[in-house]
């Protein structure tokens, strides 16, 4: 069995963080745990002392890709999940990881589908999981997953891998993993630079995890600060003419809602 760590990245007093450490204890497969966080407080250090995991702090200002490669980098194993602290995970995620891994070890990304939260109850996809499915189809290909060509046809209309639902390979990938100028498009900029380097991509095409979405997400607020359009928009113009990208721009302003 490879070795494994979920490093939780913890911001600020989340009401849901107790929750995606239970989900991570009760794997049917366990790994290490770890929280990490730059913004330490008494209930972090808490849910530390209460579930017996390391804390890592890390000084300066809270930024995401700080933040992200600061836990990365704290892992002491070869595969890494960057668990965001308001998801859970279902009990046998870590089982497929070590799946992915035993059958194709040149895997780089592992990742899966994910279920939606609302607060704290399940919401029905729609349409936008509906998309994400389908561009995801070509990660379903296992044996042709090492191709550059058939990791990057996924992020030609948006990116479907659902960051929290990955696991990297770190021995493969190095550090920093997270190299981008954007602040909401960086898991999707980092993913197409991933793409032209050897290795596979992996998706386990079931709803490994649960993704949250609420008031304080930075999905929301990237939002309504009009960050996400601003970065979205830039990828898009990376990969396709500008005839194109404005008419790929006007349906995701409408896909915008959902998150509404």
């Amino acid at each position: 069995m490879l070795s494994h760590t979920y490093a939780i990245c913890a911001y600020k007093d989340s009401p849901w963080l107790e929750e995606c450490i239970r989900s991570l204890k009760r794997q049917s497969v366990p790994s290490e745990i770890i929280l990490c966080t730059s913004t330490p407080s008494k209930y972090i250090q808490a849910m530390a002392e209460i579930f017996g995991l390391p804390l890592y702090v890390r000084d300066g200002e809270s930024d995401i890709q700080a933040d992200w490669n600061f836990a990365y980098s704290k892992a002491k194993t070869r595969l890494v999940t960057i668990a965001h602290q308001d998801d859970c995970y279902h009990k046998n995620y870590g089982k497929y990881v070590q799946e992915c891994w035993e059958q194709y070890p040149d895997t780089t990304v592992f990742t899966t589908d994910c279920g939606i939260l609302r607060n704290s109850d399940p919401v029905n996809p729609g349409m936008v999981q509906f998309v994400k499915h389908l561009l995801r189809v070509p990660l379903r290909f296992h044996g042709l997953a090492d191709r550059t060509w058939i990791k990057r046809l996924p992020l030609i209309l948006g990116n479907p891998i659902i960051c929290p639902s990955c696991t990297y390979d770190k021995e493969a990938l190095g550090e920093p993993l997270f190299d981008s100028p954007y602040k909401f498009a960086l898991d999707w900029d980092t993913m197409w630079k991933l793409a032209e380097r050897p290795g596979r991509f992996i998706c386990e095409e079931k709803p490994l995890i649960s993704y949250r979405i609420h008031s304080g997400a930075t999905t929301k607020e990237c939002i309504e600060n009009h960050r996400r359009a601003q970065e979205e928009e830039a990828m898009f113009r990376k990969i396709w003419p500008e005839p194109v990208v404005r008419v790929i721009m006007w349906f995701y302003r409408k896909a915008y809602r959902a998150y509404q």
